[in-house]
């Protein structure tokens, strides 16, 4: 059988990154399709595990190759996702994340309308700005623009499929699980086995 497409979104600050972390962790028939991006690696990113950090350059000559499932500028930086990757991912059973901002999870909607979508929100914006600042990778202008910014996002909540509110890490994570666990037994998903069962009768 081969596997699904989550598109997963959320407003910077929510948590989604570590949602998605957890749930491979413990889930090995899930993987996290790596985004190409422009922007500067974070202390700790690795190429070819957090992001394939190219150059605008590069970046640029793979749009025009078609190379991209989706692509989107964010706050100055490209992101973008193989088209190729997932397709290897899903061809092998495996279900694949796609961890995008609202505009890729469109683009993605629209190319696979199959895929499902779910947006993590935060308990509350206050609760956003406060988890922002504790990270203290952004200085008071760059949290007050993803503040602004998340305000949009989360306007976008309900064109996904699901919602799911990261308030305790633990319970969003169950939360999430149930959702791919559902959708694997979804009829569609389902119909070798019922010709299976049907041709044993």
């Amino acid at each position: 059988m081969t596997g699904n497409v989550f598109i997963i979104s959320a407003a910077s600050g929510t948590g989604k990154t570590t949602l998605v972390s957890r749930l491979v962790q413990h889930h090995s028939d899930i993987r996290v399709s790596i985004s190409h991006t422009t922007r500067q690696p974070r202390v700790g990113e690795v190429n070819g595990k957090h992001y394939h950090f190219v150059n605008q350059e590069t970046f640029v000559r793979l749009v025009g190759e078609g190379a991209f499932l989706e692509h989107a500028q964010v706050f100055g930086n490209y992101y973008g996702t193989s088209i190729q990757a997932v397709r290897d991912m899903c061809a092998q059973g495996f279900d694949v994340i796609l961890e995008i901002d609202v505009q890729g999870a469109a683009q993605v909607r629209q190319s696979l309308p199959e895929s499902v979508s779910i947006f993590i929100l935060p308990p509350t914006l206050d609760e956003l700005e406060q988890r922002l600042r504790e990270r203290q990778t952004d200085s008071d202008d760059v949290i007050q623009i993803r503040l602004n910014e998340a305000r949009q996002e989360i306007e976008q909540a309900y064109l996904f499929d699901y919602v799911v509110i990261n308030q305790d890490l633990n319970a969003a994570e169950a939360d999430l699980w149930h959702i791919f666990k559902a959708n694997r037994l979804n009829q569609n998903r389902q119909k070798t086995n019922i010709e299976k069962v049907l041709q044993n009768l």
